[in-house]
């Protein structure tokens, strides 16, 4: 079975969703995607995979979120993806791809669900 996480290894969470997927036996593709940001089309195919806007994946707490004032509603979706490319720490995780689909994994239980529906495609 092939799973990526999109993964910050400073974060808890993160940390917990990829134990998760280690114990189920699987050896994911690891994305550090602090240090290497997925690409806009990759983006966009990842919040479109996981049903969400890209206003409802961004990680406001420690991030540039309100000095940048992305509350304002004028920020298209688009222009809210270029802001999650340019500061990928608004980008909130663990984002957990499988061939049966890509969840947000917060809380980190959500990964388990994703794992069994991944399985049982198997």
């Amino acid at each position: 079975m092939s799973i990526t996480i999109y993964h910050n290894p400073a974060c808890g969470t993160s940390r917990k969703v990829l134990a998760a997927i280690r114990e189920s036996g699987a050896e994911p593709r690891i994305v550090e995607y602090l240090k290497a940001p997925p690409s806009k089309a990759k983006l966009k195919s990842l919040l479109a995979a996981m049903g969400l806007s890209a206003r409802a994946a961004l990680r406001k707490k420690g991030t540039p979120y309100a000095e940048l004032g992305l509350d304002d509603p004028k920020w298209s979706e688009d222009d809210l993806v270029d802001f999650m490319l340019r500061h990928p720490i608004l980008i909130e995780r663990p984002i957990v791809e499988t061939p049966k689909g890509a969840a947000l994994c917060r809380p980190a239980e959500k990964v388990l669900d994703l794992l069994a529906a991944a399985k049982a495609r198997d």
